[in-house]
């Protein structure tokens, strides 16, 4: 197998159709799971952007946004729309969804989004955090593909640039090799969600070859959007003793915590 990282965006766009955008998934959404479906990554960064893009006002931003994966989704073609689902003067619920074609030829939604957009105002004087900063990105060229379990080099793993955050913990610094959407450029709220999704394998507890723990969900809160490339997860991950997991996680930018993370994890061992 080649060690040149993916170069193709997540996203191809193919139109609209019926009030749909159409994409086409490449081969640098594939997921560790299984060759045929994405990591939840990229699908989590174009609901991100449909809602961003959905009747933006100035003054305000998405603040919480939650992701819910109904399926498998497929690398194929998909169809994303987004609608204001509560309309608000100052705080606005705008929704979002991805549907696609199964192998048997129906269509259904296979991934969802919940997004509080909030207006903004000025609270410099006031800001804080409460989370430490992660220590700063390390001078590496190369990914180092020796940290990740055997198999997990393919697909999306291979779009993105990820270094350990020295910490001695679970927690790395990641930024996207590609476009999320080919020829456009990346939000830095979609920016979030490109790598956000990274957190539950950067804090894996468990051997993939004998266990998967994938996520039903993702949800981020984020205090401030981030600034620069880089995005930093701090990762916790709590197993319960019923087949349920959580997967913590504070974000970060290189100036400092951004937000944080959950993500509940449905674990199995493999037969």
């Amino acid at each position: 197998m080649s060690n040149a990282p993916a170069t193709q965006a997540y996203y191809l766009p193919l139109g609209t159709v019926d009030g749909y955008e159409r994409f086409l998934a490449t081969g640098s959404t594939v997921s560790v799971w299984a060759p045929t479906m994405q990591h939840g990554a990229p699908p989590s960064a174009l609901l991100a952007r449909a809602v961003e893009r959905c009747e933006p006002r100035p003054g305000t931003r998405v603040a919480r946004l939650t992701m819910e994966i109904l399926g498998p989704i497929p690398v194929s073609e998909i169809d994303v729309r987004a609608w204001i689902e509560r309309p608000g003067k100052r705080v606005e619920l705008v929704a979002a969804e991805i549907a696609a074609t199964q192998p048997d030829g129906t269509r259904r939604v296979v991934a969802t989004a919940r997004a509080w957009r909030i207006a903004t105002g000025e609270t410099g004087e006031v800001a804080l955090t409460f989370d430490p900063p992660l220590p700063p990105v390390p001078a590496r060229e190369v990914v180092d593909w020796s940290a990740f379990p055997p198999g997990w080099d393919v697909g999306y793993v291979r779009s993105v640039d990820i270094r350990d955050a020295g910490t001695g913990g679970r927690a790395s610094w990641v930024r996207p090799l590609v476009e999320v959407v080919e020829g456009e450029e990346t939000s830095p709220l979609v920016r979030v969600f490109s790598v956000a999704d990274i957190a539950n394998g950067v804090g894996a507890q468990l051997d993939p070859m004998h266990w998967t723990f994938l996520n039903t969900d993702l949800t981020a809160d984020l205090f401030r959007l981030p600034v620069g490339e880089w995005i930093g997860v701090d990762v916790q991950t709590s197993i319960g003793p019923d087949g349920v997991g959580m997967c913590s996680t504070v974000l970060h930018d290189e100036q400092g915590p951004i937000g944080r993370q959950l993500q509940i994890l449905e674990i199995r061992a493999r037969g």
